[in-house]
């Protein structure tokens, strides 16, 4: 029996999230600080959709997947190489987006604030599990598969012993 679970299926039963080697989490967000300072901040929100568009056309450039969470977009890259490569291309969106948000941060006086923070994960050093979810966070980047077996528990699924949850 096949125990991988689609990326389109919602999943009825419980399943974990399985990627192959190391891979990166890449969190970043904005904080509207003045929201009376609209020509501040929104460039900023409204350049996230051109790069995601692009990445999305260019998987080789090694972004595996992602979602929002409000102001915050987590996602997940092949390499914390891939991650830089993309960030200081001059041929890509990223680069003169964050060269013209940061002309405009230092006239706008504190309007907006970004953040951001990148996670290396080493292959197998992660867990996940998904009880009537369809495919959500690590496993659209990767694939879902059943949550039995040694993949029934946390521990298991860490490469652990297989008695805690």
């Amino acid at each position: 029996m096949n125990s991988t679970v689609t990326s389109t299926q919602s999943a009825s039963r419980r399943v974990t999230a399985e990627l192959d080697g190391d891979f990166v989490v890449f969190m970043i967000g904005m904080r509207v600080n003045k929201p009376w300072r609209v020509s501040a901040w929104l460039p900023v929100f409204l350049a996230m959709p051109k790069m995601l568009g692009e990445l999305g056309k260019h998987p080789e450039l090694g972004l595996l997947g992602g979602r929002f969470a409000g102001t915050t977009l987590i996602q997940f890259w092949r390499s914390s190489e891939h991650l830089n490569a993309y960030a200081q291309s001059r041929q890509n969106e990223h680069l003169p987006a964050w060269r013209a948000f940061n002309q405009n941060a230092r006239k706008s006086g504190g309007a907006v604030g970004i953040w951001h923070e990148t996670y290396r994960v080493a292959a197998g050093e992660y867990e996940t599990v998904y009880v009537d979810m369809p495919a959500f966070g690590l496993g659209q980047a990767g694939k879902l598969v059943e949550a039995t077996g040694r993949r029934a528990t946390a521990a298991g699924r860490m490469g652990g012993a297989t008695g805690s949850v």
